[in-house]
């Protein structure tokens, strides 16, 4: 491909009116990019392959990308993880790798799977499997060499596409077929595939809502039919995938599909005010964190988020977060001035960040209308100076106090006065509270 390096502005002496184009379009440039330097042909990934190949006839097919690599790849999506399925077991993986510069690293070796280090480059690899029995949580496997069996145990067909190292696909389960049309579909039944994982269900969620896919009548009535099973698995594995889902770009997304909605609510019934995002979201242009489309959802004047806190055991970050923007509601509700006259104070004592998230909480939990005041406050926020204490422990042990509780004691004395008259203490207010408490 050739291309013209006056358009692309690399020529001092192109006409003035050619530099004015616009830069090409950014997907364009990931897909020319995917075309001319697929992540297929790394240096370290052809290394690694050429290892797994040697000794073998020419053209043996020992091992494919497989999973979410092959999808992202297919939809000009930037290729993070990457996975390869393998007719070689981890043992035959670990002597392949045996005296290379390769490091192996056993993070599911009882499932077939070992992941292969190699410089920056993480791959993880899994022998081909075949199912034996489930219970809806765990599976019983064998492993196969058979690479249609290993698809069929997989759950979405999107998610059964292989793909070589030359980049030849291997499509039996007509994956790419429903990739193209924007089609979430288990492989094979539906109730039989999610009878094998019920964290499937979840999965599904994620995956529906990333590629705004159109609902078979099958899924949802496959869905509803087991959504009981839910049950059995374990809070971790539900909050991890629940993050996987809030992290998506378009998770708003949700709130508008009537169908994924309403599978939503059934699995998650805490998330009382999704509506909240379909109103508000597209009226500010902000990536939102988990933690905060979290709070959207949950926090009310009832005790609603501290259940949910309860019942998946967040992460600390999350829990003191959801604890700080409750406890900030109830305050606003008591003091109308406190994101108004008493912005800098509040900012002081509990940071820019937690106030910036406690006006996005307030600004969801509006009627719409409240736009500009949201984006004025959220202004102020990150424009405050705020002052330093000035009356430190230095400060007072030259005014004679002595070290210990009672100095501490009027150092938080000197601060709260500090701050409640407008970050200014004069002398004589000074003296009356070192007098007043020593």
């Amino acid at each position: 491909m050739v291309f013209d390096t006056t358009i692309l502005g690399s020529n001092p002496s192109a006409p003035a009116k050619l530099m004015n184009i616009k830069p090409l379009n950014i997907s364009l440039i990931k897909i020319l990019k995917k075309k001319l330097f697929p992540f297929y042909k790394s240096k370290e990934i052809t290394k690694i392959f050429k290892i797994l190949e040697k000794d073998l006839p020419k053209n043996t097919r020992v091992a494919m990308f497989v999973g979410g690599c092959v999808r992202k790849f297919l939809s000009n999506e930037e290729v993070d993880d990457i996975d390869v399925a393998t007719i070689f077991s981890p043992n035959e993986l670990k002597k392949k790798f045996n005296d290379t510069d390769i490091k192996i690293v056993d993070t599911g070796i009882e499932h077939g799977s070992i992941t292969v280090i190699s410089n920056e480059l993480k791959i993880e690899f899994t022998t081909l499997r075949k199912d034996l029995s489930t219970d809806g949580r765990h599976a019983e496997i064998s492993f196969t060499d058979n690479w249609k069996e290993d698809s069929n145990r997989r759950d979405f067909t999107m998610n059964a596409i292989y793909m070589d190292r030359k980049g030849k696909i291997f499509d039996p389960q007509l994956g790419v077929q429903d990739l193209n049309n924007k089609i979430v579909k288990f492989i094979g039944d539906p109730n039989k595939r999610i009878q094998e994982d019920f964290l499937r269900i979840i999965r599904f969620i994620r995956f529906a809502n990333q590629y705004s896919s159109k609902i078979e009548y099958q899924t949802i009535n496959a869905i509803n039919l087991n959504i009981n099973g839910i049950q059995k698995i374990s809070k971790e594995r539900i909050l991890n995938e629940l993050l996987k889902i809030l992290n998506l770009e378009n998770f708003q997304n949700i709130a508008k599909n009537k169908d994924l909605k309403k599978i939503f609510y059934l699995v998650f019934p805490e998330f009382r005010y999704l509506d909240r995002l379909e109103k508000n979201y597209f009226k500010i242009s902000l990536k939102l964190r988990p933690e905060i489309l979290i709070s959207i959802m949950l926090i009310d004047d009832t005790d609603n988020h501290e259940y949910f806190i309860h019942k998946y055991k967040v992460s600390n970050n999350t829990r003191d977060k959801l604890n700080f923007l409750s406890d900030c509601l109830r305050k606003n509700k008591l003091d109308k001035e406190f994101l108004g006259k008493k912005l800098i104070k509040n900012i002081y004592f509990f940071g820019k960040e937690n106030l910036e998230d406690f006006n996005i909480l307030k600004f969801f939990m509006g009627k719409g209308k409240n736009l500009k005041s949201f984006l004025d406050i959220q202004k102020k926020i990150k424009k405050v100076l705020i002052p330093k204490m000035p009356y430190s422990g230095s400060f007072l042990l030259s005014r004679g106090l002595k070290e210990g509780k009672k100095l501490g004691e009027i150092q938080k004395k000197l601060e709260i006065s500090w701050v409640e008259n407008n970050f200014s203490l004069n002398k004589n207010q000074i003296d009356e509270i070192i007098n007043s408490n020593s």
